[in-house]
């Protein structure tokens, strides 16, 4: 990787099965999340140290995070729309599969996904 490029660990995202049994759970191991998150297409809190925690609701009747592959995924910020073209080319060309080539979300970021080692989902974005 470049000198100019800053990548960090900024998100952890779980596909879960039941949104309120998991925000249950975390809830009582002290994370707190909005009132009706339950009910919320995407959960987040921040953990000290300011990484962010996501909880998604799989969707019935499809595979885990739509893909098949792993419940668990790491979101990395990667500065800007730049870093994220140039970390993607850094893991693809080191032979990691990519699952999405870069592209500009309708949300506003740039973002791609990268497969790790064991087909858990490597999310970049800026």
């Amino acid at each position: 990787m470049t000198d100019s490029i800053v990548v960090r660990m900024d998100a952890i995202g779980i596909a879960t099965s039941d949104l309120a049994a998991s925000l249950a759970f975390y809830r009582l191991l002290g994370l707190t999340f909005p009132e009706g998150a339950e009910e919320l297409p995407h959960v987040e809190t921040e953990l000290p140290g300011g990484i962010r925690l996501m909880f998604d609701p799989e969707e019935p009747g499809k595979t885990v995070a739509g893909r098949g592959r792993g419940r668990i995924s790491l979101a990395f910020h990667c500065g800007d729309a730049a870093g994220v073209d140039a970390t993607y080319a850094l893991l693809t060309d080191a032979g990691r599969h990519g699952e999405a080539k870069p592209w500009d979300a309708v949300w506003g970021q740039r973002y791609a996904i990268v497969l790790d080692p064991d087909g858990n989902e490597t999310h970049l974005f800026a």
